[in-house]
This record gives structure tokens, sequence and C-alpha cells, in this order.
């Protein structure tokens, strides 16, 4: 296990230095250091401005010195580079967004877990009755729902109403922090949780289902049966285990990519996160924040899929041989 996991991590390192070098080429390889420090200065850059990004960033020096600087300060010394737009490092900015992402991206996660796992259960239990086709059906339903027009709804049909009626419960927009309010972190996040895990486990419930149907047909299960274990001990104990390999999969690459910024819920909520970031930073021409975040985005994926790889090799053991 031990060996896996160091495996896993190395090649973990190996993906990062190519991100990084992915980045720095289409960001500072091809143009010259004038250009370079004016795209990286933002709009209404000034010549005082563009000239100490490049003394700063050496974009004067060979590209293999740019780069090793540029690896340097990330590895070393956690610099992400500096906002010339709003005048502060591109790491402080982060440290602020980083936090309601990832709250946004754990809870959703959590709830599209365990309702995608246990409608899938249900489903697959229950192959061919009304239950089966009703889960069946909601599940393609949300499937289909786009992200922001299930996000509207939920505005409209517990936010507004709600408000309307003298109940606010369940504010439309904004963001408060946990350690300002753990109740107002939880109502502001509530609907935010919902949209996104509805529509996710969607995808984990017909996933949970054809995999543990799979299972239930091998000769381990037929052979705990007829040993006279109970249903509940063969469908949790031996069959749901090995069912979930494929899901483990799955919710490695799609809370990664969560994490990385759930643009277009943050954007909807008014959530303060990396999505909404990147959007604004997009829209005002901040390269350096753009560089930032697809690095930790990135970083993201990453981690969450070695995480993701260990549940995987506790589930099947037969992967830590690979």
């Amino acid at each position: 296990m031990v060996r896996f996991l160091i495996r896993r991590i190395i090649l973990g390192v190996l993906v990062m230095i190519m991100v990084t070098m992915l980045v720095f080429g289409i960001f500072f390889v091809g143009d010259n250091a004038e250009t370079v420090a004016y795209r990286l200065a933002g709009k209404n850059a000034q010549l005082k401005t563009v000239n100490l990004i490049i003394k700063r960033l050496h974009l004067h020096d060979p590209i293999y010195v740019q780069y090793w600087d540029f690896l340097k300060r990330l590895v070393w010394h956690h610099d992400l580079g500096y906002s010339y737009y709003g005048n502060e490092p591109v790491s402080t900015i982060l440290k602020q967004t980083v936090p309601v992402t990832l709250s946004l991206a754990i809870g959703a996660a959590i709830i599209w877990l365990v309702i995608g796992v246990l409608s899938g259960v249900l489903s697959a239990v229950r192959r061919g009755s009304i239950l089966d086709r009703v889960i069946t059906t909601l599940a393609l339903f949300f499937y289909s729902m786009p992200t922001f027009v299930l996000g509207l709804m939920l505005l409209f049909l517990v936010s507004y109403q709600l408000q309307v009626r003298g109940i606010r419960i369940f504010p439309g927009q904004g963001y408060v922090g946990l350690t300002q309010s753990p109740l107002g972190w939880l109502e502001s996040l509530t609907l935010p949780w919902l949209t996104l895990a509805l529509v996710s486990a969607a995808t984990y419930s017909r996933l949970t289902r054809g995999s543990l149907l799979e299972v239930l047909g091998e000769d381990y299960i037929r052979t705990a049966r007829a040993k006279g274990l109970r249903e509940r001990r063969v469908i949790f104990r031996h069959g749901l285990r090995s069912a979930l390999t494929p899901v483990a999969s799955q919710f490695g690459i799609d809370v990664g990519v969560l994490v990385g910024g759930a643009i277009v819920t943050e954007t909807v909520f008014g959530l303060p996160g990396l999505g909404l970031t990147a959007v604004r930073a997009i829209s005002n021409g901040d390269l350096p924040v753009i560089i930032g975040i697809v690095i930790v985005a990135s970083a993201a994926v990453v981690v969450a899929n070695i995480v993701m790889d260990m549940v995987y090799a506790f589930l099947d053991p037969r992967v830590r041989l690979h």
C-alpha cells in the first residue's frame, strides 16, 4: 500500500510539473518581454508597472531561466504572482476565495454521494419495481437539468417565495463565513449545495445501480447467499464494496474539478469563490489571477485523484499491484 501511494504521489508531482510547463508556455513564451509584461499588468497598464514586471520576473533572461525562477517562486515561496489590477498578491486573493469553494464542494459532494449511492442501491435491489422506475425517472430528470436552471428555480421557489411570506431562512445570494456565523454559513450554502448535489446525484445513482446489478450476478454473491447470509449483509458487506470502485473513480474527478471552481453555481448564488473570481479576472484581464487559479485547480484535481486512488485500492486490493 505504501509503495502504491508513493508511485501515485510521484505521478502527481510529474503531472503538476507538466501543468506548470504548459501554463508557462502559454502565458510567457512566444512574445517579447514588453508584450508579456503588458499582458500581466492588465488593463490601463502604465510603463512604470511594465518595467517593474520585466525586472521582477526576469523577462529579458533566457526562457529556461524564467521558468526556473517561476517554478522556484511557486514551490519554495508559494508565490502565485501579483495582481496588478487589484494591487495585491494572488495568494491573498485565493486565500479569501478557496474556503468558499471548498465549503461548496465538500458539502455538495457529501450530499450527492449519499443520495446517489443510496438511491442507486434501492434501485438495484428493487429492480423493475415502481420504486426503481421512479428513481430512474428522477435521475434522468435532474441529469438533463442545466445547473443554472435548477439554481434559478430553487432561488425562486424556495428563497424568494419564503421571503415574500416573511420567512428569511435562505438568502438569495451572498456568503457568510463559518467562523462569522455557523448558522448563516449553513443558510447561505444550503441552496447551492442542493443545486450541485441533485444534478450530480443522478449520475451516481445510475452508476451505482448498474455496477451493483453487475456485481450481484457474480459467483461469490451467489455463494454468500447459499451460505444463508442475510440479504442486507450480502448487499452492503459483499456487493456494495465491489460496486463502489467506479463510483470512487468518478467521485475523485468530480470533486477535483468542482474544487477548481464551480463557476455557474457561484455566479448564480453570488458566492465569492474560485469560479466567480475566475470570471471576474477574465473580464478584467487580470492574467496573474487566472494563472494562479489554473495552478490551484490543477493541484486540486491531482490531490483528489490521489486520495481516490487510495480509496480505490482499499475497495479493490488488486489495484495495488498495478
